[in-house]
């Protein structure tokens, strides 16, 4: 039971988050695709992978929504913790204008990810310590239901 309260808790707060998110984007509600990215990250280390994604994938997605392929990013933790099979440390929603956009590569290139990360061997190794800090890490595809008629 403490299971199915956990995860409808979190299907309404992303319900919630998707509508909130959705009213900021310039796209037609009907076109945007919104997904939620969780992290959970090893114990005693969520400020290093706060810190890892401030540095190096923030710049990556700041991009994205300058070049129009994303319209907006926002990152969030929880106030509280939670128990621990139901525990995440950090959701990052993008919006994108579009499916077709989320499924898109992207549109950086090679040349501005060099200007963005001019040291590539730091940039690697960090991204992959990034990643050897985490637990889990899943997407979650998110649509706004409507609540009234």
């Amino acid at each position: 039971m403490a299971r199915f309260a956990a995860g409808f808790t979190l299907f309404a707060t992303s319900v919630v988050s998707a509508a909130g998110a959705q009213g900021a984007a310039v796209s037609a509600p009907q076109d945007r695709f919104v997904i939620e990215y969780y992290y959970k990250v090893r114990w005693g280390h969520q400020q290093e992978f706060f810190d890892l994604f401030r540095k190096n994938h923030l710049p990556l997605l700041d991009k994205e929504v300058e070049k129009g392929r994303i319209l907006e990013v926002t990152m969030v933790g929880p106030r509280h913790h939670g128990t621990e099979d139901g525990r995440w440390d950090y959701r990052v929603t993008i919006v994108y204008p579009n499916v077709a956009a989320a499924h898109a590569p992207s549109p950086v290139t090679e040349a501005e990810r060099r200007r963005l990360f001019p040291d590539s061997g730091a940039f690697e190794r960090e991204e992959r310590r990034r990643f050897e800090i985490l637990e889990a890490h899943w997407d979650l595809p998110i649509i706004p239901l409507r609540l009234r008629p």
